[in-house]
């Protein structure tokens, strides 16, 4: 449910995504993605993740932050 899932600041997501501690996932369209992103940003559209979630490969250790706006 939306309660389970945590919330980041901006603040931390950078630094985390700085120090190397987290992985930054755009789930938007990649229209979207292409129109304007975060730097360093991976595209991955929700579209793809629920049609076929085993062609994502992430690494699990590393946080893993997504957006959509």
């Amino acid at each position: 449910s939306e309660a389970e899932v945590p919330r980041v600041t901006a603040e931390a997501a950078k630094a985390a995504f700085e120090a190397g501690a987290a992985v930054i996932v755009d789930v938007r369209s990649v229209d979207s993605f292409v129109a304007k992103h975060i730097a360093g940003a991976l595209s991955i559209p929700l579209t793809r993740i629920e049609q076929n979630p085993k062609s994502v490969s992430l690494d699990k250790d590393q946080w893993i932050i997504t957006y959509c706006t």
